[in-house]
């Protein structure tokens, strides 16, 4: 009888629960014994799918979250809301002085994809109409980085909160620090099946 095929895929999961436990025991400050002996794995590699009870088990968790001062709750919408606003300047701030026809293109679809998927519907709806009345401006770091900080604006306005000084937008999210230019957006032609 052959091996069963599932069986690597078990292995390589095993692989990374492994390195997921040793992360999380060195977050804790709990050490982490790697020998087989001594550990329990995530997953067992027989048919069974079974999870097995880890060195941290999600009581645990939620106890070293709170004694670290973050909540063990879902992420709020101002929280999602202020992720996705930093994540969308840092991408800006990144962004080349002279893009390509696929990066403009690339960042316009990512835009109409966030009014499409974001996960407030609310929100969702209300960044479309954002996006018709304020299309993408994405010629050159500056004009994206400008057009961010007014669509921001618009956003901030509607929800009652302070608007931000628009020439200070480089000085609020910069380009991130990386060696080599690693961190430059690079936008390549893709093809998808």
């Amino acid at each position: 009888m052959s091996e069963n095929p599932l069986l690597s895929l078990f292995q390589s999961i095993d692989r990374v629960s492994k390195c997921l436990q040793t992360h999380l025991s060195n977050f804790i400050g709990k050490s982490h014994d790697p020998s087989p002996i001594n550990r329990k794995p995530l997953l067992s590699t027989s048919s069974s799918w079974k999870l097995s009870s880890t060195d941290v088990d999600s009581v645990q968790l939620v106890d070293i979250l709170k004694k670290k001062g973050q909540a063990a709750a879902p992420v709020t919408k101002e929280e999602l809301g202020r992720a996705t606003w930093t994540f969308l300047h840092t991408l800006a701030a990144q962004y080349p002085d002279n893009p390509t026809k696929q990066q403009k293109k690339d960042v316009k679809d990512l835009m109409a994809i966030l009014s499409r998927l974001y996960p407030c519907q609310e929100c969702a709806d209300h960044f479309k109409e954002v996006l018709r009345v304020n299309p993408v401006q994405a010629g050159s770091h500056a004009e994206f980085s400008q057009w961010l900080c007014h669509v921001h604006n618009v956003v901030n306005r509607s929800l009652g909160k302070s608007v931000f000084p628009c020439e200070r937008v480089d000085a609020r999210w910069g380009k991130l620090e990386c060696e080599n230019r690693a961190c430059d957006v690079q936008g390549t032609l893709t093809k998808f099946d």
